[in-house]
């Protein structure tokens, strides 16, 4: 299966910001405001909205007709979502793969955009998993440096990065409504190491995956190839939503992605650090450290059982915790176990 590259774009272009989930910025503008100001400043590119950007309610067909007209444009060398949402699956049927097949151009999103990550996969085109602009961009202080990094490698310059650990992590910030939301970042927490399983060997290869619980209604939705054998020698990605499933109900996902063959399929599997608290959930720190272990153990027992040569990484940053890398979805990463080392190619 082939696999285009986008080309990056350069300080002065047009970069399209569209909400083909949920219209966050309707709900804080302030916080869109001043990811707008941020990502003009950080990557010298010219943000520019669409009708639906900031429209509440919007139907799938208009949310479509943004992403339609975002990719037919030739003066839009980028597009990123503002932030995920529930429906995404709901647009996937309106868009046009010609216009994107056409003039393929870098997108970054995550979390339900996991639906566009994959139709841009499936149709030939790489991507982005990650970035916010409501998330990662807006609020707080300013950009972490693993993500002002990656998102700066994605858009602009390409070229190869390490995967680090930051250190630190939150799993919510403060309410958009809150003026702190604009100045603090949330409540942080130091990270403990990474858990590496499997053979110690060294691969590159190309990802596909995503938010868990968003790949199983992909699946559902029948919108990847018959043949599992398009993931082989590939390295998956799974990372969990802000829903804080438990740990084993990510582990009877896992398994049905096993059951599919998709797990037999790749060479390597990257677990991103999961949130475990929101606003109305908030376990004490132990309770949240046995939370990830739970999750970290059913990934690598599930993994193992269906595809004991596979390597397995648990805890990289690159789904719904923050700081967040960036990371390539249809490209490709280095996962060594020999070292214990992370790389991921931007180009």
């Amino acid at each position: 299966m082939k696999i285009v590259k986008p080309p990056k774009a350069v300080a002065g272009d047009k970069v399209a910001v569209l909400s083909p989930s949920f219209a966050a910025p309707g709900v804080a503008p302030a916080i869109h405001e001043q990811a707008m100001a941020r990502l003009a400043e950080v990557t010298g590119l010219v943000p520019v909205e669409y009708p639906t950007t900031r429209k509440l309610g919007a139907t799938a067909q208009e949310r479509a007709a943004d992403v339609n007209a975002a990719f037919a444009d030739p003066e839009i060398r980028a597009v990123l979502a503002t932030i995920g949402g529930e429906d995404q699956i709901t647009v996937i049927s309106h868009l046009d793969a010609d216009l994107l097949r056409a003039d393929p151009k870098p997108f970054l999103g995550y979390s339900d955009n996991t639906n566009l990550l994959n139709w841009l996969w499936t149709n030939g085109v790489a991507a982005f998993h990650g970035g916010s602009t409501q998330v990662h961009l807006g609020p707080g202080p300013g950009l972490d440096p693993i993500h002002e990094a990656s998102l700066k490698a994605a858009l602009l310059t390409g070229g190869s990065l390490e995967i680090t650990e930051p250190g630190e992590s939150e799993d919510i910030g403060h309410d958009w409504q809150d003026p702190r939301a604009l100045t603090e970042y949330g409540e942080r927490e130091a990270t403990e190491p990474w858990t590496w399983a499997g053979p110690e060997r060294k691969i590159t290869g190309r990802t596909w995956g995503g938010c868990i619980e968003i790949l199983q209604w992909v699946l559902t939705a029948g919108r990847f190839p018959t043949d599992p054998e398009v993931l082989a020698g590939g390295v998956l990605l799974l990372e969990t939503s802000e829903e804080l499933i438990p740990a084993h109900e990510f582990g009877w996902i896992a398994r049905a992605l096993g059951e599919r063959g998709l797990l037999e399929a790749v060479d390597a599997v990257v677990v991103g650090r999961p949130p475990t608290s929101d606003f109305e959930r908030r376990p004490s720190a132990e309770e949240r450290a046995a939370k990830r272990a739970e999750q970290r153990d059913a990934a690598i027992e599930t993994v193992a059982r269906y595809n004991p040569d596979a390597m397995v990484v648990v805890g990289p940053p690159f789904g719904h915790t923050r700081p967040q890398w960036i990371v390539p979805y249809g490209g490709e990463m280095t996962v060594d176990g020999t070292t214990q080392r992370l790389w991921a190619d931007y180009s």
